[in-house]
C-alpha cells in the first residue's frame, strides 16, 4: 500500500504492552531510498527521549486508527542506548542498537543489493564519524526541483511502499511555476541530489512534468 510520508507524522507507536510514542520522523538511505528507523518521541511516558524504530519491529499498521503496532516491550525501550539524535548516527550507534532488539542488521543485506537507478552526490563536508548515507526526511523537503531547463519547484512529500518501507515517488510542489499544482516523480529519474545545495535533479524537461496527471493527497496513489 502506498501513504504519504506526512500522513504518517504522529501516528502512534502501540508496543507488546501499551503506547511508546508518536512518529516523529523518518531516517532513509540515499542510494536505495530505503526507510531504515523511525525516530519516535516518547514524550507521554519517558519525557525528553526520542529513539529510533526499525520497520523490521512493526507488525500490520491500523491505518484508519492512525497507530503502528510494534513488537517491542517498554522495558526494552527504557534500557535501550540513548542516542543522541541531535548529531549524526554513526554505524557503531546502529550495531548497539540492533544488538539491544536482536533485529537483523540491515547493512549486512545490502550489500547484495543492488542501488538504486539514481546517482546521488557524496556530501563532502559530512560528519566522518556518521553514516553518510542516512538522511532525514524532513531535511529533504523543501529541496528545490531543477529539470534539465530550469527549475520546476519543491520537494513536498514523499510517497511510502507498505510493507517494505520503501520511498516510490517524490511529491513535488510546482506552485511557483504551475501555481497550486502537485505531481508525482518517480525515483529512477533522480539523476543527482546535490545536498549542500538542497537541490534535486530531474532527468525529465519541465514540459513533462507539466502534463503528468496532478497528484490529489486525499485520493489513493
Amino acid at each position: 500500500m502506498l501513504r504519504s510520508m506526512k500522513e504518517v507524522y504522529g501516528y502512534d507507536i502501540l508496543g507488546a504492552d501499551g503506547e511508546i510514542g508518536v512518529v516523529d520522523e523518518f531516517y532513509f538511505d540515499d542510494q536505495h531510498w530505503t526507510i531504515r528507523y523511525l525516530v519516535v518521541n516518547t514524550h507521554k511516558w519517558l519525557p525528553g527521549r526520542r529513539l529510533l524504530v526499525s520497520p523490521l519491529a512493526l507488525s500490520k499498521p491500523l491505518w484508519a486508527a492512525r497507530m503502528l503496532p510494534a513488537t517491542l516491550t517498554r522495558e526494552q525501550v527504557e534500557k535501550s542506548p540513548d542516542i543522541d539524535l541531535d548529531k549524526p548516527v554513526s554505524r557503531q550507534h546502529e550495531i548497539i542498537l540492533h544488538e539491544h532488539y536482536g533485529w537483523h542488521p540491515w547493512w549486512t543485506a545490502m550489500r547484495s543489493v543492488p542501488p538504486a537507478p539514481a546517482h546521488v552526490e557524496k556530501e563532502v563536508e559530512r560528519v566522518a564519524e556518521g553514516d553518510p548515507h542516512l538522511r532525514s526526511i524532513r531535511e529533504v523537503i523543501g529541496y528545490h526541483i531543477q529539470a534539465r531547463d530550469g527549475e520546476i519547484g519543491h520537494v513536498e512529500d514523499f510517497i511510502l511502499s507498505e510493507p517494505i518501507w520503501d520511498i516510490q515517488y517524490m511529491v513535488v510542489d510546482t506552485r511557483n511555476w504551475l501555481p497550486g499544482r502537485r505531481v508525482l516523480v518517480a525515483l529512477q529519474w533522480i539523476i543527482q541530489v546535490a545536498w549542500a545545495e538542497q537541490k534535486v535533479h530531474l532527468d525529465l524537461l519541465r514540459r513533462t512534468v507539466k502534463n503528468s496527471p496532478e497528484y490529489d493527497p486525499l485520493a489513493l496513489v
